[in-house]
């Protein structure tokens, strides 16, 4: 069963005659105003600025110090909801209590980002909760509840799901299209935006910039045709960032900017975010496009409307503030309470997957270890982070549970000095500290205060100082620069040096040691070496140039130095060094969140970086005592891992807490129990292309993959084991199948275990997931206890997208019901029979055939778009199967095509069938030339059929077909 808003306190906006006060009094000048992010003050009118958007992923970002949870993929394999509702309400508890000193911070928060995990190589996989819509779509609900608050009337805050539709991939992703087939858009797409909306937790939508099925999200009808049919309640579509000028600048969908701003509006976008805070270019081009008739004043209110709905909810125009009570707390204080710290730790501990353990885990209490790797002594922020309050690493954490006498470290890096023709590169001396504002400062170890001063922490600003001194070159080489060489794969590194900061590049092109971290939206802090001569040209990522030696320093230019890199250590040698005097190492390797995969860059591979590899081996050689633990944002290709290491543990970047969960973990204070929430793979080979959306025909996410995964969805390991017995399955009413089963943990401590049901359609005619998630739950038990689960399946759960029928359909059959702790670990299994929709042939004489309602495809389709406001047409070269299109006992004579462009269709029926004879090659149809892509013609040929056929159509040529009709015998029409 489905939520509707109604069930939740506050589908309709309070403070309605507020709103429709406002409407009727603001003049078409200033509703235009107001469908910019920015929206200005109404004095006349006491309507303050208002601002959509405020980033709030896994904390508060961007505007200072807040706490940081761990990343949203993180959090999405925690598979726990209600810590999710908790991490919300914290979320929009800062928001409220951060914005009563900075009103620049915005209550209409851009979060969470439920797009579906489908390809682990997009950069921007961190953002995400899982590849599974049920997963995703519960755990949005969850957090969104959260963010909403549970005010009777009010909203804390006013979260906007991001990024409608089929959004997957960052390479040309404002030019890309997804081409999605009507089973994969309602079956998998759609539903992780759904379940959020109905539950009435959600304030609306943020296109993404890409197209589907050949047209801009931001123009999609399906806003109109899908959205907002799910809720009755107005929902706030707010553009992407740039994403209204991309229509006609690198989409060119548009002639005019005119025309795209209209065509958006009408769409149902409702807040233009264009043009940072200056709001005269797209305010503008909506007046112009008023005044040519593009968009009426109907449109406008529509739009203003629904933000006016939302600033209501959120109390806005409330005679007083309905969140007082939030206020009652020392402000300074209110993101760093004990709670949220508990809270974080929490989120940060339930996060950890242990992938692997050959009985090397938990750690007795007085283990000699030895830390090693890249991410040891590292607790990273991602793009849509706030600025930490404090941190711990998994060195700190280790030294604090274990003893710092106990452990010991080395980074595992390459330490070098650069030399050319002109002598050895040096670092100045500075006896400043980088400011909050350029470094990110104000993070604090291990629980102390920080002193760092509040405020914004704009990205843009985490490197750029142009205060310090450049890079020099001299000819002694007493006094070198030791700088830390890190390979993080596909050819970038990072140079750090000797006191931690990091070479960076600002405006003016000079080197400085000036970053306390890679950030910023172009990173400025990546090189690649080139090998050159006898030594590398040191090429700048972030400018593409090349750093130079000039008179007053090192700068990038067209021409770079060669420069010889000597090695001072080996960082495999300290590893080495280190992991031989332990009880146990620890490997820490993983990401940089800003470095290979991240928003703007897809990653190219699963692998894991040679460096990193290098060190978990020489670790291993030196002791086989050997753990790894992978701190990342996506998954890893780590097969020899798997077969030579005896413990593997995965966690995303895991927040302020990350350090001190995982220690408590490897202690076993806490039995590990995250869950994988999405495959991971073995190899490259087993992915389809980055931008082959349709899941079903490629076989993609643990739905329908047909490999074997290196570690399957779902897939955690515990410290105990679990029983599964007593498994009972019943329908209740006609609506319901209700499944019960009893977890018993048989092991000696309290631990937590993720119980999973998945669906399978036995007999399907059509292709149906191998499994499919329909319910989980977390569940913590004593030593030897146990508890009896109940899921309610929703017979809807059983149903598929029916293309014939253009709906949802449950078909009749058996399915097996399958109970486990992962997709792969089954523990009890039920069959069950259900008297669901008989199966139907294809009406085709009555209704035609929609080209995009294929039930198969081959070779090089695409799903285009019919027009530029609606429908559907089908390119590329290749061949669709329309399987069971019943063309009655009469038959039909002729063949009518709905086409533009220019080339060849082919029409033929799949082998012999009732009614028919067997028919090879029906007619070739030659379309010449129509003029434009949405220029249709509608061409006859004969052919021949009856009875109940599989059709087949072939394309070539750059052809778009629309619809297929056809002549019924002996009507001529």
């Amino acid at each position: 069963m489905t939520e509707r808003s109604a069930n939740h306190p506050g589908s309709t906006a309070p403070d309605s005659k507020r709103v429709d006060e406002l409407l009727a009094r603001l003049s078409i000048e200033e509703r235009i105003a107001l469908l910019h992010q920015f929206a200005p003050a109404v004095p006349r009118l006491d309507l303050a600025a208002f601002r959509t958007g405020q980033e709030a992923l896994h904390g508060v970002a961007w505007m200072g110090e807040a706490t940081v949870f761990p990343q949203a993929v993180g959090l999405g394999a925690t598979w726990n909801d209600g810590l999710l509702h908790r991490i919300g309400t914290a979320v929009s508890a800062e928001a409220r209590a951060m914005r009563q000193h900075d009103d620049r911070v915005g209550l209409n928060v851009w979060a969470p980002v439920v797009n579906l995990l489908r390809n682990p190589l997009w950069g921007r996989n961190e953002e995400g909760y899982a590849e599974d819509p049920h997963l995703t779509a519960a755990i949005a609900t969850a957090y969104t509840r959260g963010l909403r608050g549970d005010h009777p009337e009010y909203w804390r805050t006013a979260p906007v799901l991001k990024h409608w539709l089929a959004h997957n991939n960052e390479t040309d992703r404002d030019t890309s299209n997804a081409s999605v087939r009507p089973r994969v858009l309602h079956e998998y797409d759609l539903r992780a935006f759904r379940r959020p909306v109905e539950a009435g937790a959600v304030a609306g939508v943020m296109p993404a910039y890409n197209l589907v099925n050949g047209r801009p999200n931001h123009v999609s009808p399906y806003l109109r045709e899908q959205l907002r049919t799910w809720t009755d309640q107005e929902l706030l579509v707010c553009s992407d960032a740039g994403a209204p000028s991309n229509l006609v600048d690198s989409e060119h969908y548009f002639a005019t900017h005119e025309e795209a701003v209209a065509a958006a509006l009408r769409a149902g976008v409702d807040s233009f975010t264009d043009h940072g805070t200056d709001s005269s270019t797209i305010v503008g081009r909506l007046r112009r496009a008023y005044d040519q008739g593009l968009i009426s004043e109907a449109d406008i209110d529509a739009a203003v409307r629904r933000q006016l709905e939302v600033r209501a909810r959120l109390g806005e125009f409330a005679d007083t503030d309905p969140f007082d009570q939030d206020q009652d707390q020392d402000q300074d204080g209110a993101f760093d309470t004990d709670a949220h710290r508990a809270l974080a730790q929490e989120a940060a501990e339930q996060a950890i997957v242990l992938l692997k353990n050959d009985g090397l885990l938990p750690l007795a209490e007085h283990t000699r270890i030895a830390v090693v790797g890249l991410l040891a002594d590292e607790c990273k922020t991602d793009w849509y982070s706030g600025t930490l309050i404090r941190r711990s690493t998994p060195l700190d954490g280790l030294r604090e549970r274990f003893g710092a006498e106990r452990v010991t470290y080395a980074e595992g890096v390459d330490r070098v000095r650069m030399r050319c023709a002109e002598g050895w590169v040096y670092v100045p001396e500075v006896r400043d500290e980088p400011t909050p504002e350029a470094s990110g400062a104000g993070h604090v170890r291990d629980g102390a205060a920080s002193d760092a001063p509040g405020g914004a922490l704009d990205p843009a600003l985490i490197a750029g100082r142009t205060d310090l001194p450049p890079l020099h070159v001299s000819p002694s080489a007493e006094g070198a620069a030791e700088l830390a060489l890190v390979d993080w794969g596909s050819g970038v590194h990072t140079l750090r040096a000797p006191d931690g900061r990091y070479l960076s590049v600002a405006d003016d092109g000079y080197v400085r040691a000036s970053a306390e971290r890679p950030g910023g939206w172009v990173v400025q802090e990546t090189y690649t070496l080139e090998p050159h001569g006898n030594g590398h040209l040191l090429r700048h990522a972030g400018t593409g140039r090349y750093v130079s030696v000039a008179a007053d320093g090192l700068k990038v230019a067209d021409q770079g130095t060669v420069f010889e890199v000597d090695v001072v250590e080996r960082g495999a040698d300290a590893v080495a060094r280190a992991a031989a005097d332990a009880d146990v190492v620890l490997v820490l390797a993983g990401n940089d969140p800003h470095i290979n995969g991240r928003e703007t860059e897809d990653r190219t591979t699963l692998e894991l970086p040679p460096q990193q590899a290098e060190l978990w081996r020489t670790a291993r050689a030196a002791n086989p005592r050997t753990a790894l633990a992978l701190v990342s944002s996506y998954p890893y290709a780590v097969p020899d891992v798997h077969a030579e290491l005896p413990a593997l543990l995965w966690t995303a970047h895991g927040g302020q807490a990350a350090g001190r969960a995982l220690a408590r973990v490897l202690a076993g204070d806490v039995s590990p129990a995250g869950r994988l929430p999405q495959t991971w793979y073995a190899a490259d080979t087993d992915l389809p292309g980055l931008l082959d959306y349709d899941i079903i025909g490629s076989r993609q996410t643990y739905l329908y993959f047909e490999g074997t995964p290196l570690y399957p969805f779902g897939h955690g390991l515990s410290y105990v084991r679990f029983a599964y017995d007593a498994l009972f399955v019943s329908c209740p009413d006609e609506v319901t199948v209700e499944v019960t089963f009893t977890v018993t943990n048989t092991g000696p401590r309290t631990a937590d275990e993720v119980p999973q049901l998945y669906l399978r359609a036995v007999d399907a005619a059509v292709p149906r997931p191998r499994r499919q998630l329909v319910g989980y739950r977390r569940i913590a038990l004593g030593a030897g206890a146990s508890e009896r689960v109940t899921f309610r399946v929703p017979v809807a759960e059983f149903g598929h997208w029916d293309v014939a029928r253009g709906g949802w359909s449950v078909a009749g059959g058996t399915y097996e019901l399958l109970v486990g702790a992962s997709s792969a670990d089954i523990r009890l299994a039920e069959t069950l029979r259900m008297d669901g929709d008989a199966p139907a042939a294809r009406p085709v004489l009555t209704e035609g055939l929609a080209a995009a309602t294929y039930d198969e495809r081959s070779g090089g389709i695409e799903i285009v778009d019919r027009t530029k406001t609606h429908g559907d047409a089908v390119t590329g070269t290749g061949e669709l199967l329309y399987r069971d299109c019943d063309f009655g006992a009469e038959g039909v004579s002729g063949v009518r095509l709905d086409i533009a462009g220019e080339g060849a269709v082919d029409v033929h029926l799949d082998g012999a069938g009732e009614g028919g004879v067997d028919v090879a090659d029906g007619p070739r149809v030659e379309v010449p030339a129509t003029g434009g892509p949405y220029d249709y013609v509608t061409v006859d040929a004969p052919f021949a059929a009856a009875g109940v056929r599989d059709l087949r159509v072939r394309l070539g040529g750059g052809v778009r077909l629309a619809g297929i009709t056809f002549v019924q015998r002996g009507t001529g029409a």
